[in-house]
Protein backbone atom coordinates (compact mmCIF):
# COMPACT_ATOMS: atom_id res chain seq x y z
CA UNK A 1 0.00 0.00 0.00
CA UNK A 2 1.32 3.38 -0.84
CA UNK A 3 1.44 6.32 1.37
CA UNK A 4 1.35 9.95 0.97
CA UNK A 5 4.60 10.17 1.51
CA UNK A 6 5.35 8.08 -1.28
CA UNK A 7 7.09 10.94 -4.06
CA UNK A 8 4.99 8.36 -6.94
CA UNK A 9 1.79 8.42 -4.77
CA UNK A 10 -0.23 10.75 -6.95
CA UNK A 11 1.51 9.65 -9.85
CA UNK A 12 -1.45 8.28 -13.23
CA UNK A 13 -1.31 5.00 -14.15
CA UNK A 14 -2.60 4.93 -17.56
CA UNK A 15 -4.51 1.73 -18.76
CA UNK A 16 -2.30 -0.33 -22.12
CA UNK A 17 -5.29 0.13 -23.68
CA UNK A 18 -5.45 4.13 -23.15
CA UNK A 19 -2.08 4.65 -24.27
CA UNK A 20 -2.55 2.51 -27.37
CA UNK A 21 -5.81 4.38 -27.95
CA UNK A 22 -4.11 7.50 -27.44
CA UNK A 23 -1.13 7.08 -29.40
CA UNK A 24 -3.38 5.72 -32.50
CA UNK A 25 -5.01 9.37 -32.04
CA UNK A 26 -1.78 11.35 -32.34
CA UNK A 27 -0.77 9.09 -35.09
CA UNK A 28 -3.99 9.85 -37.15
CA UNK A 29 -3.07 13.74 -36.12
CA UNK A 30 0.45 13.85 -37.42
CA UNK A 31 -0.28 12.09 -40.71
CA UNK A 32 -3.25 14.55 -41.33
CA UNK A 33 -0.88 17.34 -40.87
CA UNK A 34 1.93 16.04 -42.95
CA UNK A 35 -0.30 15.44 -45.59
CA UNK A 36 -1.66 18.49 -45.36
CA UNK A 37 2.04 20.52 -45.55
CA UNK A 38 2.58 18.25 -48.40
CA UNK A 39 -0.22 19.48 -50.35
CA UNK A 40 0.44 23.02 -49.29
CA UNK A 41 4.36 22.13 -50.88
CA UNK A 42 3.10 21.13 -53.58
CA UNK A 43 0.71 23.50 -54.75
CA UNK A 44 3.85 26.38 -55.28
CA UNK A 45 5.51 24.11 -58.32
CA UNK A 46 1.53 23.49 -59.88
CA UNK A 47 0.76 27.00 -59.19
CA UNK A 48 4.15 28.24 -60.80
CA UNK A 49 3.21 25.51 -64.30
CA UNK A 50 0.08 26.06 -64.48
CA UNK A 51 -0.58 29.66 -63.59
CA UNK A 52 1.18 32.94 -65.58
CA UNK A 53 0.07 35.33 -63.18
CA UNK A 54 1.73 33.54 -60.05
CA UNK A 55 5.36 34.28 -61.84
CA UNK A 56 4.46 37.31 -64.33
CA UNK A 57 2.28 39.59 -62.23
CA UNK A 58 3.70 42.03 -59.93
CA UNK A 59 2.18 42.86 -56.14
CA UNK A 60 4.06 44.80 -53.35
CA UNK A 61 7.29 46.34 -54.07
CA UNK A 62 7.68 44.82 -57.73
CA UNK A 63 7.56 41.27 -56.34
CA UNK A 64 5.07 37.99 -58.05
CA UNK A 65 3.09 36.42 -56.13
CA UNK A 66 5.03 33.44 -56.00
CA UNK A 67 7.87 35.20 -54.58
CA UNK A 68 5.93 36.24 -51.63
CA UNK A 69 4.59 33.07 -51.18
CA UNK A 70 7.60 31.61 -51.07
CA UNK A 71 9.46 34.01 -49.34
CA UNK A 72 7.10 34.93 -46.45
CA UNK A 73 3.18 32.97 -46.38
CA UNK A 74 4.72 29.58 -46.66
CA UNK A 75 6.56 30.53 -43.16
CA UNK A 76 3.63 31.93 -42.06
CA UNK A 77 1.60 28.58 -43.22
CA UNK A 78 4.31 26.23 -41.61
CA UNK A 79 3.93 28.21 -38.08
CA UNK A 80 0.18 28.20 -37.93
CA UNK A 81 -0.20 24.96 -38.97
CA UNK A 82 2.78 23.91 -36.44
CA UNK A 83 1.08 25.32 -33.99
CA UNK A 84 -2.33 23.76 -34.74
CA UNK A 85 -0.75 20.54 -34.57
CA UNK A 86 0.81 20.49 -31.21
CA UNK A 87 -1.96 22.42 -29.91
CA UNK A 88 -4.25 19.70 -30.62
CA UNK A 89 -1.53 17.06 -29.68
CA UNK A 90 -1.45 18.61 -26.52
CA UNK A 91 -5.42 18.52 -26.07
CA UNK A 92 -5.90 15.33 -27.41
CA UNK A 93 -3.07 13.77 -24.84
CA UNK A 94 -4.33 15.43 -21.70
CA UNK A 95 -7.54 14.46 -22.79
CA UNK A 96 -7.00 11.04 -23.20
CA UNK A 97 -4.33 10.33 -20.50
CA UNK A 98 -4.19 11.10 -16.95
CA UNK A 99 -7.69 11.35 -15.67
CA UNK A 100 -7.70 8.38 -13.44
CA UNK A 101 -6.96 9.94 -10.16
CA UNK A 102 -8.84 12.82 -11.07
CA UNK A 103 -11.64 10.93 -11.53
CA UNK A 104 -10.89 8.98 -8.09
CA UNK A 105 -10.74 12.60 -6.66
CA UNK A 106 -13.85 13.85 -7.61
CA UNK A 107 -15.10 10.80 -6.56
CA UNK A 108 -14.76 10.77 -3.33
CA UNK A 109 -15.50 14.19 -2.87
CA UNK A 110 -18.54 13.57 -4.16
CA UNK A 111 -18.95 10.77 -1.48
CA UNK A 112 -17.77 12.92 1.63
CA UNK A 113 -19.82 15.53 0.03
CA UNK A 114 -22.95 13.03 0.41
CA UNK A 115 -22.00 11.64 3.53
CA UNK A 116 -22.02 14.41 5.42
CA UNK A 117 -25.19 15.89 4.47
CA UNK A 118 -28.03 14.72 7.39
CA UNK A 119 -30.55 12.03 6.72
CA UNK A 120 -33.30 14.58 5.59
CA UNK A 121 -31.42 16.12 2.72
CA UNK A 122 -30.06 19.30 4.76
Amino acid sequence: MQSEADPHFNEVQDTPAEVDATFRTLRRIAITYFVVFLVVLAAFPVLTITLDWWTESRLIGNLSPAFLFAGVGLYVVFAVMGIAAATLSSSVESRMLGHQRQGEATASESWADTSQQKPDGS
